[in-house]
């Protein structure tokens, strides 16, 4: 074994999460996607061996190649930009295309961010408190890296991701809620500024503020004058009906209505960014609520790795791996409830989705070489 004194914990709910999207994957049909999914997780499986094989005798190697980790997640963030290659999907570009291969560079982008943030603050902390340009230039990098990701892409979902996900480093390793307000703020601001001049972004918004309308509004779907909740929309609203439906106890897994007299989903792209939709009719808020108590164990005991580390680059990068799984969990549930704007990020483990399969793989890969450092120290002390 790589890793013998690891959490014993993170693998086995990985497995359960990565177990029950399959399986309402292969529920909700077509039957191939279940498969698809499934090869996914064999290649997710062998990324995560052979990422604790490779940094079984330590991982902090990592730290010394920190501008190549964060060049790669610039060039991962906006490779869905190019042409060719780059594919839009329901008016966000997140996708990349070559061939029958379809993935979303983001969630590796995701992981490369974490790297780069974590041995750029350990080693810049102190002198961060000061104040001076070169030393903020790379992180004010990332915060125009935002901006433009969401100008770009039209997905405010992403962009809060990254972004929040740089911010919750920046207070772990400095402590300061000023640099933390300061940056947050200038989040806002740069959102506000790009929302205004992005259709997409600003359309988002406002279905989320106004899911239903009692006038009709222009559809840009067919150029006709239609209700808001039967076009602009109508997935965010067919999903609160699904969650309403489910009640407390659900209807049973099997027993939920996905589709229509025409046998199309009511719900479209409902095996990716709405399966938490399908899980909380069929499991009812009961099997929701622990669904969600699964991602709430998944992240403590996330946290519990980062306290136990004893070197500065392995706290925060099993920190900011255990936030970026914690908030990218809250993006999605969040918009489906409507407590956020809807985003088309993926819920960990569970949605249909390659890329993320391999990326939150990666993620527990990690959380397991810094949980076994720290346990065999702890051990040896």
């Amino acid at each position: 074994m790589t890793v013998p004194l690891a959490d014993p914990y993170l693998l086995p709910m990985a497995a359960l999460l990565t177990a029950i999207g399959v399986t309402e994957i292969y529920r909700l049909g077509p039957a191939g996607n279940a498969f698809r999914q499934g090869l996914w997780v064999v290649i997710g499986v062998g990324a995560f061996s052979a990422t604790l094989f490779w940094l079984q005798s330590d991982y902090r190697v990592l730290e010394r190649y920190k501008y190549v980790f964060g060049v790669t997640a610039l060039c991962l963030l906006f490779l869905p930009r190019l042409p060719v290659i780059g594919e839009p999907i329901n008016g966000a570009r997140l996708w990349v295309h070559v061939g029958s291969l379809q993935f979303q560079p983001g969630e590796l982008g995701k992981i490369a961010l974490i790297v780069f943030l974590a041995a750029y603050l350990r080693e810049r902390r102190e002198v961060l408190a000061q104040g001076r340009l070169k030393d903020w230039g790379p992180l004010l990098v990332i915060w125009g890296a935002a901006m433009l990701l969401l100008f770009v892409t039209n997905d405010l979902g992403s962009a809060l991701l990254y972004y929040a996900i740089f911010l919750a480093m920046l207070y772990i390793a400095t402590a300061r809620v000023a640099f933390v307000a300061a940056a947050l703020g200038l989040f806002l601001v740069g959102s506000f500024a790009v929302a205004q001049g992005t259709p997409h972004v600003r359309e988002r918004v406002t279905n989320w503020l106004s899911p239903w309308s009692t006038h009709t509004v222009f559809c840009p779907a067919n150029g006709k004058m239609m209700l808001r909740q039967s076009c602009q929309s109508y997935q965010e609203v067919n999903s609160l009906y699904s969650l309403g439906h489910g009640g407390f106890g659900g209807t049973g897994l099997g027993h939920g209505i996905f589709t229509g007299a025409n046998g199309q989903q009511v719900i479209p792209d409902l095996n990716t960014d709405f399966i938490y939709s399908a899980l909380a009719q069929e499991l009812g808020l009961i099997g929701a609520a622990a669904l969600l108590l699964l991602y709430m164990a998944f992240v403590l005991r996330g946290f519990r790795i980062a306290l136990a580390a004893t070197d500065g680059f392995s706290k925060l990068l099993a920190a900011g791996l255990s936030f970026g799984f914690a908030f990218q969990t809250f993006v999605i549930v969040g918009g489906i409830t409507r407590i956020i704007p809807l985003t088309g990020i993926t819920l960990p483990f569970v949605s249909y989705g390659g890329s993320s399969v391999v990326a939150n793989f990666l993620l527990v890969a990690g959380l397991l070489l810094i949980s076994h450092r720290a346990n065999r120290q702890e051990a040896g002390a």
